[in-house]
């Protein structure tokens, strides 16, 4: 019998070779169940149908709960049971589970699609020291726009058509990076003027035009843009539903966008 042989058929070798299989077997499981603590169970077609009776959660079986503590106070359970009960103001294309959705109604205020957006907590995003971490600068007073950059206050704020959206009046900083993450524009609403915030990634300042561009949407999406609870801050709910108001644009703005290019 050879060095390390335990049986005729069985040696130290092959013995480790089976371990490393079934530890790496179970890591896979493990890390699988672990990535499932946000999202699951699913929501489907077939679970609506049913009344919510069956569980899409797929193998392996979604995790127990695990409580983590929050930088700022406060605990969130995960994974927690949460159903969305947003109306979809869609309906399916085909009569097939998973079909497309064909919005029913104006789909960037409806949250339809690409203008979805997720029920984030109702608090702004915080420093490292508890401040509300993207306010404005009438807020942050300690920061300000690079003099050899284009100061983009007082400057009107034009869609993609060319057609006046409202003027820009002040800049929002993100207090950790820092860098400016919206402008924060002022546009006729129905019951008046009101202030709405754009993100800045979509916008184009013109300093010699004294024009700001948001190619994204057209002159007149700015008035039913969403607005804010608080003038000088801003929610992780109201930052999602801002971004993807504005992101949609893309593809809702014009019926032409909406269409294939060949």
């Amino acid at each position: 019998m050879e060095t390390g042989a335990i049986t005729g058929y069985i040696d130290v070798a092959q013995i480790v070779l089976y371990a490393f299989w079934i530890f790496f077997a179970g890591l896979v499981v493990y890390l699988r169940r672990e990535d499932k603590r946000e999202g699951y169970p699913l929501e489907s077609d077939r679970s609506l149908r049913s009344g919510g009776r069956v569980r899409v959660q797929g193998f392996p079986a979604i995790p127990s709960p695990k409580t983590f503590l929050l930088p700022h106070g406060g605990i969130v359970l995960a994974p927690r049971e949460e159903h969305d009960a947003r109306e979809v103001r869609a309906r399916p294309t085909e009569a097939w589970p998973g079909a497309p959705l064909e919005p029913t109604g104006n789909p960037m205020v409806d949250g339809v699609g690409p203008a979805a957006y997720a029920n984030r907590a109702e608090v702004p995003d915080l420093t490292w020291d508890g401040r509300p971490k993207i306010v404005p600068l009438r807020v942050a007073d300690d920061h300000v726009v690079e003099s050899r950059d284009p100061d983009p206050r007082g400057m009107t704020v034009v869609g993609a058509d060319g057609e006046t959206g409202g003027i820009a009046r002040d800049l929002w900083v993100d207090r950790s990076e820092p860098q400016f993450r919206y402008l924060e524009v002022e546009v006729k609403g129905a019951s008046g003027p009101r202030r709405v915030l754009v993100p800045m990634l979509l916008v184009r300042v013109d300093g010699w035009r004294r024009r700001v561009t948001v190619n994204s949407v057209m002159g007149h999406h700015f008035a039913d843009a969403p607005g804010l609870a608080n003038a000088d801050q801003v929610t992780l709910r109201e930052e999602d539903r801002i971004c993807a108001y504005f992101g949609s644009g893309n593809l809702y703005a014009a019926s032409s966008r909406q269409e294939p290019l060949l």
